[in-house]
């Protein structure tokens, strides 16, 4: 009898990708999105590695449960166009109560710019017209820089 590996991986990539795929799927059993800490560690697993913007959704139950991460808008190295719309309808979708907004900013640097926080307040309002609560909006780079936190939300 061999100890062969269940799995074989080609690219460290991979072994990546799969060790954020069991990250997601423990805190999609157990974790309660209310820790900024444990929120940061989840969305820096995901995007820290980026080459480009990203902007990605937590979708969560009334409980803050995940039920759904999505990644919404793709964009270069220094930007992405954001649809509140598009967000909403996605919250919809899932049936989701409350969201954790993020993006990463692939320079590493995660200082929330005039934008950031402009998208954040519109993104909140559009998503209040329907009942859904805006939480947090985390930026990803070097490390993780809550909104929330900082008094935006």
């Amino acid at each position: 009898m061999h100890n062969e590996p269940i799995f074989t991986y080609h690219s460290n990539q991979e072994i990546l990708d799969a060790a954020i795929d069991i990250i997601q799927e423990r805190f999609k059993r157990t974790a309660i999105f209310t820790n900024v800490n444990d929120t940061k560690l989840f969305l820096a697993c995901k995007m820290a590695n980026y080459s480009r913007e990203v902007f990605s959704v937590l979708l969560l139950d009334s409980q803050h449960q995940l039920l759904e991460y999505k990644e919404l808008f793709f964009g270069t190295i220094d930007s992405a166009s954001v649809y509140p719309r598009e967000i909403a309808k996605a919250a919809l979708e899932s049936n989701a109560v409350a969201v954790i907004l993020a993006h990463n900013h692939p320079s590493g640097i995660t200082e929330p710019s005039q934008a950031d926080i402009a998208i954040t307040e519109k993104i909140q309002r559009a998503l209040s017209l329907v009942d859904i609560r805006t939480l947090d909006h985390i930026i990803v780079g070097k490390s993780q820089t809550s909104l929330a936190e900082r008094g935006y939300l």
